[in-house]
């Protein structure tokens, strides 16, 4: 083979791994995953698996706010 032609073949092989790749990272499971992963990050330490309170507490705050918003909203408008 010469140089060119071996050359031509390292470069459809790593065309081909970087397209696998692509392919997987672009799965519809692999993004799901990634995304719960990063969920669980946000609200539980990965490191000591302990829950983060702080975290915990802001959602459930802003939850608690949007309810009683829209309580108040619904309130307003009758």
């Amino acid at each position: 083979m010469s140089s060119l032609e071996s050359e031509i073949e390292e470069t459809r092989e790593r065309l081909a791994v970087t397209i696998d790749q692509l392919l997987y990272r672009a799965h519809p499971k692999t993004i799901v995953s990634r995304e719960v992963s990063s969920l669980k990050a946000h609200y539980v330490d990965p490191v000591s698996g302990e829950p983060r309170t702080d975290n915990i507490l802001k959602t459930v705050g802003g939850v608690v706010a949007a309810v009683a918003l829209f309580m108040v909203i619904r309130k307003v408008a009758r």
